[in-house]
């Protein structure tokens, strides 16, 4: 079973991603942490990308598919894409490669949410400062402390997810992706979850839809 997580950015497709990963085995693969390792890494094409994300915008189709095709490598079944595909162009790439091993993707979700929740949690959101790290936390946990509890790297705010840069982010958002969804919706596999509750609450929403047992 391959599956694509759509929503906005900051509505939780990687926690999500992460959460069936842990219990049903799924490969994970999410873009945003392949660039943001890229980044790290100082790569040419990192600094090409760095400097998009600074100014609220997106890394190229041509870029995200060859990070996205490295990563898989030769594995091509039991996959979660998180942001990816991002656009059209990208979901018929995507299409393309997996009919060229046989497959497909099997199960589209997108996590439905309001704006307003969505810019809380982007503008909320801290990580590890740590490269190998890179934890995420929520500043308006009760438990929140700047310190990661996973490496004790401090904790920091990423340059796009300020109030400004989230709000630039929606825009491409509704710009870019929303006809993917149009296409998507096409599909028998697409499912449409609730994501405005707490992340147990969503997942039981997300793996009801997808058939897959508790």
């Amino acid at each position: 079973m391959n599956i694509v997580l759509l929503g906005y950015p900051g509505s939780g497709k990687g926690t999500q991603a992460e959460l069936l990963a842990k219990k049903y085995g799924f490969m994970h693969i999410s873009t945003g942490d392949l660039i943001r390792q890229e980044i790290a890494q100082g790569t040419a094409l990192g600094v090409k990308i760095k400097d998009l994300i600074s100014r609220g915008n997106l890394a190229s189709d041509e870029d995200t598919v060859r990070l996205l095709i490295n990563a898989i490598n030769d594995r091509d079944d039991g996959i979660i894409f998180d942001g990816f595909p991002r656009t059209t162009a990208q979901a018929q790439t995507l299409d393309k490669y997996l009919a060229r091993h046989g497959k497909k993707v099997d199960d589209i979700v997108l996590l439905s949410m309001r704006e307003e929740v969505v810019l809380k949690r982007i503008t909320s959101r801290r990580v590890c400062s740590v490269p190998s790290c890179g934890a995420v936390y929520n500043a308006t946990s009760p438990d929140f402390k700047e310190i990661c509890a996973k490496c004790g790297g401090t904790l920091v705010t990423r340059p796009d997810d300020s109030l400004e840069s989230a709000k630039h982010r929606f825009e491409v958002f509704k710009k870019e992706t929303q006809p993917l969804i149009n296409y998507y919706q096409k599909s028998a596999g697409f499912k449409k979850v609730d994501g405005n509750g707490a992340p147990a609450e969503v997942f039981a929403g997300v793996a009801r839809a997808l058939g897959l047992k508790k």
